[in-house]
C-alpha cells in the first residue's frame, strides 16, 4: 500500500519532522474512501490523523519485530477505536468442557497454516457491530466442517447474530463462542452467508428461511493457560480464542510477529486461531481477523507465541478462553 510504504520509508529514514501530513492525509482518504461532513469534522480528523501518524513513526523507528501503519483506522482516536469495534466477547464464568485428544509436544507439527490447506474462509468485517464472537463461531465451524467432508462452507455470522440470544449470546451487544456452539447444535446447522447474508446490525431471526449447510455434534474447551494444548488443538483444526485487543499495537497493526507485551489479558474480542510457526526467530500464533482485508497482512495478525506472555496466559490472553467445535 502507497501510504503505509511511505510512512515505513520515512520511519527508516527518522525522519517525523518532515512528514507531509496533509499530503498522507489527502491519499489516505482516497484510498478508504474517507469523507467528512463538516470543515470542523474535518480538521478534528486530521488532527487525529496526525497524531497516529507521529505514533507509527516512532513505532516503527525502533526496529521492532511487528510493525504499525496508517490502515482505515488512522483517524480514530484509540478510544473510538476501542468503543467502535472493540467488546464484543463476554468472558465465559461457567463451567468448562474440557476434552482434547493431546499431541506429545515431540509429535507436534513444527509449523501449520490452515489458511493454506483450504479450511479457512477469506477475510470478513463485522463493522461497526460487536459481533467478534460470531465470526469466530463461524470461522471454527468453517475449518471442522472441511477438515470432515472436504467442503468449505462459507456461514452465517447474521444468523448468529439474529438467533441465539437465548443462548446468552446479545448480538451487536457481544457474545461468547461457546454459547453459539450450543445454538448450532440446537439448530442442527448453520445458513450459509449466501442464503442468510451479514448485516453488522441486530436483526429480527429467519433461520426458517434457509437450509443449514453445516452443522456440529458438540464443542470442546481447550486447557487454559497451555501453549502444548493449544498447538495440540491448532494441529488438528482452526481454534476459536478471545483476546484483548484495544491497544495501538492492534489499531494499527501491519505486520511482523507481535512479541512486545503491550496488550494484556483483558479479553474484549473474539478471533480465530488458523496456524503456528516462527519467523525470523519468533514462535507466533497466525490469527484470522474480522476487520477486513485492509487490516493488518491481509486481515491477519502474527501474535507472539510462548509461555512468558502475560505470566502463561498467552500474548493478549489468547491462551485463557480457546474452544473448538466437534463433528
Amino acid at each position: 500500500m502507497r501510504v503505509i510504504a511511505g510512512i515505513l520509508a520515512l520511519a527508516a529514514a527518522a525522519s517525523a519532522m518532515t512528514l507531509n501530513h496533509e499530503r498522507i492525509f489527502g491519499d489516505w482518504k482516497r484510498q478508504f474512501g474517507r469523507a467528512y461532513g463538516t470543515t470542523e469534522e474535518e480538521t478534528m480528523r486530521f488532527n487525529v490523523f496526525r497524531q497516529n501518524a507521529a505514533k507509527v513513526v516512532a513505532h516503527n523507528s525502533k526496529g521492532l519485530s511487528w510493525t504499525m501503519g496508517l490502515n482505515q483506522f488512522a483517524d480514530l482516536t484509540e478510544e473510538e477505536f476501542a468503543a467502535k469495534y472493540i467488546g464484543g466477547f463476554r468472558p465465559s464464568t461457567g463451567p468448562k468442557n474440557y476434552e482434547l485428544s493431546h499431541l506429545r509436544a515431540v509429535d507436534l507439527p513444527s509449523s501449520i497454516d490452515w489458511s493454506t490447506k483450504g479450511a479457512v474462509t477469506p477475510i470478513k468485517n463485522q463493522g461497526q457491530c460487536g459481533s467478534c464472537w460470531a465470526f469466530s463461531t463461524t470461522g471454527s465451524t468453517e475449518g471442522i466442517s472441511f477438515i470432515s467432508t472436504g467442503k468449505l462452507p462459507s456461514l452465517s455470522e447474521q444468523q448468529l447474530v439474529d438467533c441465539s440470544g437465548s443462548y446468552g449470546n446479545q448480538g451487536c451487544n457481544g457474545g461468547l463462542m461457546d454459547n453459539a456452539f450450543q445454538y448450532i447444535i440446537a439448530n442442527g446447522g448453520l445458513c450459509s452467508e449466501e442464503a442468510y447474508p451479514y448485516e453488522a446490525q441486530d436483526g429480527t431471526c429467519r433461520s426458517s428461511s434457509c437450509k443449514s449447510v453445516a452443522t456440529i455434534s458438540g464443542y470442546k474447551d481447550v486447557p487454559q493457560d497451555s501453549d502444548n494444548a493449544m498447538m495440540s488443538a491448532v494441529a488438528q483444526q482452526p481454534v476459536s480464542v478471545a483476546i484483548e485487543a484495544d491497544q495501538s499495537s492492534f489499531q494499527f497493526y501491519t505486520g511482523g510477529v507481535l512479541t512486545s507485551n503491550n496488550c494484556g489479558t483483558a479479553l474484549d474480542h473474539g478471533v480465530l486461531v488458523v496456524g503456528y510457526g516462527s519467523e525470523s526467530g519468533s514462535d507466533f500464533y497466525k490469527v484470522k481477523n474480522s476487520w477486513g482485508a485492509s487490516w493488518g497482512l491481509k486481515g491477519y495478525i502474527l501474535l507472539g507465541r510462548g509461555s512468558s506472555y502475560n505470566g502463561g496466559k498467552g500474548q493478549c490472553g489468547v491462551l485463557m478462553q480457546p474452544s473448538y467445535p466437534t463433528k
